[in-house]
């Protein structure tokens, strides 16, 4: 969108019914030339209604003129007006934190047409250096590069300059950061068998007085057991589960995100009940036996209706995620477990299952890994394998015996 431009300064007329008239001819938005009249007895008045009009004029062009603006204004009402509404709440958090902590403290006091590719560039350099993840960078990156598009295809600037930055590939980005090059699978969270059985023990701990230890602690073994994320399980409702069939419906998720006035500005922290991930994570998964005690041991402890949460706050409703989240640290120091994220229990669920589990007389059964993304939500079984599934080399031991070359 180009911006308006005065043709003239004007000009002043006698009319023919002894009148003043004027004229301002000027170029709008899309380039059609237009012209703006006047009238008044005087010659004066004249004038001095062409003056104001022109001061009006500049002093409109200045305000849309976004690339003489400070970064930091313009892409926070790009946000607001671009962004908000059209992406997940959530997203839209985190795209506000990363121009918050990562790029507004750099170059946010900047004018948008003195920022050159070198400027962009070194921030991402600076991050790096400064130990940032690959993953961290990535995603400033990506705002980056989507609010310049946004400025050049307005026609703001006459160039992009994110189109000479290229964002550094996770080889020789954790190589710049000199940390050795780990295959994905590697560095995936799992739990232990002795750490699994430490966690069972903790989840059925009772006080003195016969009541269980930790409030709702089975959800998290349910979780192991279902591959469930942590929004996916706070969403189920008891109408959800069909024991009779062994299989619970994720139709659901619960987040936690910022709470904004008709401004959109953060006045404090909701709880949203939405959709889910994706289309892939509406999905039926089938229910173990250990899934089955779980969710009578969780209706047992709280159960206020078909139609209410399975895992409720005290009122009968949907569950913070930060409570879920610092209950679960808390079961974990009781346990003596070092601290893993909840995913770790989504990441445990799948590699078990792909690198198989063996039964009392020793027979290792597994699953595919296009069953596992299945039952996760995944669109591809790509994402399982590559983020999702440890490599285990212990069920190769002497798989080689037979094949001698």
């Amino acid at each position: 969108m180009a911006l308006k431009k005065l043709l003239n300064k004007g000009t002043v007329y006698k009319r023919n019914d002894n009148r003043w008239g004027g004229a301002v001819r000027y170029r709008d938005e899309q380039g059609v030339i237009r012209r703006k009249s006047f009238c008044s007895p005087t010659k004066k008045a004249v004038l001095q209604k062409i003056n104001d009009y022109i001061e009006r004029f500049n002093k409109e062009v200045a305000e849309a003129d976004e690339a003489n603006k400070p970064l930091r204004s313009s892409m926070q009402k790009w946000l607001k007006i671009f962004q908000y509404g059209t992406v997940r709440k959530a997203t839209y958090d985190k795209k506000e934190d990363s121009t918050k902590y990562y790029i507004y403290p750099r170059i946010g006091d900047m004018i948008i047409s003195d920022i050159t590719a070198a400027d962009l560039n070194g921030i991402l350099t600076q991050m790096m250096n400064e130990g940032y993840s690959h993953s961290t960078v990535k995603r400033v990156y990506c705002l980056l590069s989507e609010f310049f598009r946004y400025l050049r295809y307005e026609e703001y600037i006459p160039r992009n300059p994110m189109a000479y930055v290229r964002m550094i590939k996770k080889a020789n980005f954790d190589a710049a950061q000199s940390k050795e090059i780990i295959a994905q699978s590697d560095v995936i969270t799992v739990f232990t068998d002795d750490e699994l059985q430490l966690l069972r023990s903790e989840v059925f701990a009772r006080n003195k007085n016969g009541t269980l230890k930790h409030h709702q602690a089975a959800a998290y073994l349910l979780m192991l057991n279902t591959g469930l994320r942590t929004g996916e399980v706070l969403g189920l409702l008891n109408s959800d589960i069909d024991l009779e069939k062994r299989e619970l419906n994720v139709n659901r998720a619960v987040k936690k995100v910022k709470k904004r006035n008709s401004n959109k500005d953060v006045c404090g922290t909701e709880i949203v009940v939405g959709g889910l991930k994706s289309a892939a994570s509406k999905r039926t998964i089938p229910l173990n036996s250990a899934a089955v005690e779980m969710i009578r041991i969780l209706r047992i402890e709280r159960f206020f209706g078909e139609d209410t949460p399975l895992i409720p706050n005290q009122k009968g409703a949907f569950l913070s995620p930060g409570t879920f989240r610092s209950r679960w640290y808390t079961l974990l120091d009781y346990a003596g477990i070092p601290h893993k994220g909840l995913h770790a229990l989504r990441h445990t669920f799948a590699t078990r299952l792909i690198n198989g589990v063996k039964d009392e007389d020793g027979n290792l059964h597994t699953l595919s890994v296009k069953q596992v993304a299945d039952l996760l939500g995944h669109t591809t079984s790509a994402v399982t394998e590559k983020y999702y599934v440890k490599r285990e080399t212990k069920n190769l031991q002497g798989i080689t015996d037979d094949f001698s070359l």
